[in-house]
């Protein structure tokens, strides 16, 4: 991706590295749901000894499985309540799948969690800043093309644990955004991760989770995540992964789109980028990660979808640049 020193950086950054956030390291670090056993994950035994630990420190474990949400791996846990904004805007999300679509609706925003935090300064913090001031400069246009107020959400860096509105945020997570607080977590450590784990190194790999994760923070915006998880709560196991999938399908297919109108906007790409993004997505599609942590698939336990699902609604995003093809929820074929 081309950046320089002129380059906007965006000021919704919090670096809390070395704050401590009252966590503690993980062993291993992973990036997607911490396993039972196998390669590179946890033993029985070991998630007993951290959830000792964690109560130790006053942290309840079960704040990571309540908290969070609309990662790249987690699951989307909790919403913010929304107030209906009348408005004779009709949001491009204005899905058949969803009752009521999702225009009109707003996220109130949350109260921020944990303190401020300083600017960065090392490299991979500078290359993320300028990334999320690009998603800003993408998505204030796309919302004020359709009449409506984007608010900008805050990224926050931060090292093996720090608090959230959501709950405790854990590295072992992977990034993710909090529709609580509004706020995308990440801990760096991840890309190296993404990089020698899941063989999808490169810049634009990295820039394609903070786009992802922007994905989940317009859909917020937009009433779509509120209303998925009113569905879910009424659904099977089975269901609501089914619909957890097209959740996250679609923040794909954001990413896609913002990659589009980025580059358009910013003339960012550089030869080989979109191929390093279809790796990323590939690389973390439930199918592989399944048979990567448990040896097989198990097509029912798919929350985020395929590696070809991910790439496919990548794809469809970016080769379009229009929200309106990202409409997961009513694709009879994902």
């Amino acid at each position: 991706m081309r950046y320089d020193e002129d380059d906007r950086k965006s000021s919704n950054v919090e670096d809390r590295r070395g704050q401590g956030g009252g966590g503690f390291g993980l062993p291993g670090g992973g990036g997607i749901r911490i396993p039972i056993g196998g390669k590179g994950g946890f033993s029985f035994t070991t998630l007993l000894i951290i959830g000792a630990v964690m109560l130790f420190f006053g942290i309840n474990p079960l704040d990571l499985l309540r908290g969070g949400g609309g990662g790249v791996f987690p699951d989307v846990q909790q919403l913010p309540r929304m107030e209906q904004r009348p408005t004779a805007n009709r949001s491009p999300f204005d899905i058949p799948g969803l009752p009521g679509g999702g225009a009109g609706r707003q996220a109130q925003p949350g109260q921020p969690a944990g303190p401020p935090g300083a600017q960065t300064t090392d490299a991979m913090g500078e290359f993320i800043t300028r990334v999320l001031a690009d998603t800003e400069d993408v998505w204030n246009r796309v919302f004020k093309s359709f009449g409506r107020e984007y608010r900008e959400p805050k990224l926050v860096l931060f090292s093996n644990a720090t608090r959230t509105a959501c709950g405790t945020g854990m590295a072992a997570m992977g990034p993710f955004y909090c529709p609580i607080d509004q706020k995308i977590y990440v801990d760096l450590s991840f890309y190296e991760q993404l990089k020698r784990r899941f063989k999808a190194p490169g810049d634009f790999a990295q820039a394609y989770v903070i786009a992802h994760e922007v994905g989940h923070h317009v859909q917020t915006l937009l009433g779509i995540a509120e209303k998925v998880q009113q569905m879910k709560s009424r659904m099977s196991e089975r269901e609501s992964n089914q619909l957890q999938v097209r959740m996250e399908l679609q923040a794909d297919c954001l990413s896609g789109v913002w990659a589009n109108l980025n580059h358009q906007l910013n003339n960012r790409l550089e030869q080989g980028d979109i191929e390093e993004g279809l790796n990323a997505a590939s690389a973390i599609g439930d199918d592989m990660i399944q048979r990567r942590s448990q040896g097989y698939v198990v097509p029912d336990a798919f929350t985020h979808g395929s590696s070809e699902q991910r790439v496919r609604w990548f794809r469809r995003g970016f080769e379009a640049g229009k929200m309106q093809v990202c409409d997961t929820f009513s694709a009879p074929d994902l």
